[in-house]
């Protein structure tokens, strides 16, 4: 499963796919259209263009030929119809949602997502949307809390900070069966391991800011999903809103692409070594990390999942405040800091000193940290661990 032809068909569409120089004067890498507005030979073109804005050049907001094919290739790699990319990464997720609800609908969480995207669900009460949390990735226990208002199942798959795994065809069978749309953010495997619309999912959504970048300058989010969807989330949630990647951040988006393939070959290689020094050590209580055998899941994660990130988190057997701080302020090659998905190699924790209740609450041990395993020497990275939990 994780053989050195891994991924041969989509190293091809990150390397080579709407990348031919003839398209673009024979320049070998696809130039850096900064320009916001397109002209048109005659008034019937013009028309034509700003008519249907994803497919004609006409306002930067609308689309462009260097956001044209970071959005092509992204769309080929999910095996989705289409895709559209934001600025960020809450930009995509807040444009999804809201495609997917109007006013007196419920959202239904599957056990930990992102913070944020908490934080805009609950935001969005005022538009009376409300949302809840079922800390659990069981199919049954997700279909016992279901509401009647129930439009949308809300997923990050693995979750977030305890990376356990959904299986996503059955999620998908029952939203369909139910009239509830499905959005999965697909961030931490990136389409390269885990590919959510095969499985029946309507719309995945990328932070572009991690591994698809993958060099931290760059902030940016991403929508594929399918072309019947993507025609009002087009005209609404993202021509009106604003919210389209710059030209710029396209160019450093394709980059990114370019060398996606060998960079998670890498990460994956050096976190699997991490996550098994670290399950032996003794001053750990468990590692939240699907690459590691034996896996409660196995023969799901065969099935969703070909390939295993940097991203993971480990929870200390003294699980407290002091313990964690103590831990992050020793480490020497780890940096302290969010995000993830770069060379550097990061680490942080969700305790920060008052709020150990809200995450027993949430499922949390007070006692995690999350690492984001770079592209160090790993034998650096494991040296570096092991001093920062000596007489933990």
């Amino acid at each position: 499963m994780h053989s050195s032809n891994l991924f041969s068909e989509d190293e091809a569409i990150c390397t080579q796919y709407e990348s031919d120089p003839d398209h673009f004067f024979g320049a070998i890498f696809p130039p850096t259209f900064e320009n916001s507005v397109f002209v048109h030979s005659s008034h019937e073109d013009h028309v034509k263009a700003i008519k249907d804005e994803r497919f004609h050049y006409s306002y930067w907001r609308g689309t462009n030929p260097t956001l044209d094919v970071v959005e092509k290739k992204l769309a080929r790699l999910e095996r989705g119809e289409q895709c559209k990319c934001f600025a960020s990464g809450m930009a995509a997720i807040h444009a999804a949602i809201l495609n997917s609800i109007q006013a007196g609908d419920h959202v239904l969480c599957i056990s930990n997502i992102y913070k944020s995207t908490t934080n805009l669900l609950t935001y969005m009460k005022k538009f009376n949307v409300d949302h809840s949390v079922v800390y659990s990735t069981k199919t049954s226990d997700i279909e016992q809390a279901i509401l009647p208002n129930t439009k949308l199942f809300f997923i990050e798959n693995p979750t977030d900070l305890n990376f356990q795994l959904v299986d996503l065809s059955e999620l998908a069978n029952l939203a369909k069966s139910k009239g509830i749309r499905t959005i999965v953010d697909n961030t931490w495997a990136t389409p390269l391991f885990q590919k959510p619309l095969l499985h029946g999912i309507d719309i995945v959504v990328h932070s572009a800011s991690k591994y698809l970048g993958g060099h931290m300058d760059l902030v940016g989010g991403a929508i594929i999903t399918s072309k019947e969807i993507m025609k009002d989330l087009f005209q609404y949630e993202y021509l009106l809103f604003g919210g389209s990647l710059g030209p710029r951040e396209a160019t450093l988006l394709l980059r990114g692409l370019k060398t996606l393939p060998l960079r998670m070959k890498a990460h994956q290689e050096n976190a699997m070594k991490v996550a098994t020094f670290l399950e032996t050590h003794p001053a750990v209580e468990k590692v939240n990390y699907p690459g590691l055998p034996p896996v409660r899941d196995s023969e799901l994660r065969t099935k969703q999942l070909s390939g295993f990130s940097g991203l993971m988190t480990f929870e200390l057997r003294d699980a407290n405040y002091e313990a964690i701080k103590r831990v992050i302020n020793k480490v020497k090659v780890f940096k302290i800091g969010v995000s993830w998905g770069t060379f550097d190699s990061l680490i942080l924790s969700p305790n920060v000193g008052d709020n150990e209740d809200a995450l027993l609450k949430e499922k949390i041990s007070p006692g995690l940290i999350r690492i984001s395993v770079g592209l160090e020497p790993v034998q650096m990275l494991i040296n570096d661990l092991n001093q920062a939990l000596f007489e933990c």
